[in-house]
């Protein structure tokens, strides 16, 4: 299941030389429930390409969003991308995961923080609502 994603935090750089990674702010990571060394999926908006790679932090504060190693190959310096972590659960267990999605400016700053929701109704149909997670 989806448990959390920075959609449209633009690539801050691109650096081939480095070992492999995506190094993300801490405060993006935290707010968003991105744990370091996670693996992650990124989709660039621009390219369409799609890779998986893992999560080190960088300098808090920074909003940075550097692709390292082979990763880098995929994006540019001011690409969008969605940057999404998972996590393993069983089904019957879907009403207990809020997912966090935080969207951002071209400066990387959050401009909304949205929840996302499975709710059963009594006849345990799924139901999915996105709340305003600003507030928490």
């Amino acid at each position: 299941m989806v448990a959390g994603r920075l959609h449209g935090i633009h690539v801050t750089e691109a650096n081939i030389d480095y070992h492999g990674s995506v190094t993300l702010d801490p405060d993006h990571c935290e707010q968003a429930g991105i744990l370091p060394r996670k693996f992650v999926e990124i989709w660039n908006k621009n390219s369409g390409a799609r890779i998986s790679t893992y999560v080190i932090l960088g300098e808090r504060g920074s909003r940075c969003c550097i692709l390292n190693g082979a990763a880098a190959r995929t994006c540019q310096p001011g690409d969008p991308v969605i940057i999404c972590n998972s996590v393993y659960l069983d089904e019957s267990r879907i009403t207990e995961i809020k997912q966090c999605v935080l969207t951002f400016d071209r400066d990387n700053q959050v401009k909304e923080v949205l929840i996302y929701s499975v709710e059963r109704d009594g006849s345990g149909r799924c139901g999915f609502s996105i709340l305003d997670g600003s507030s928490d």
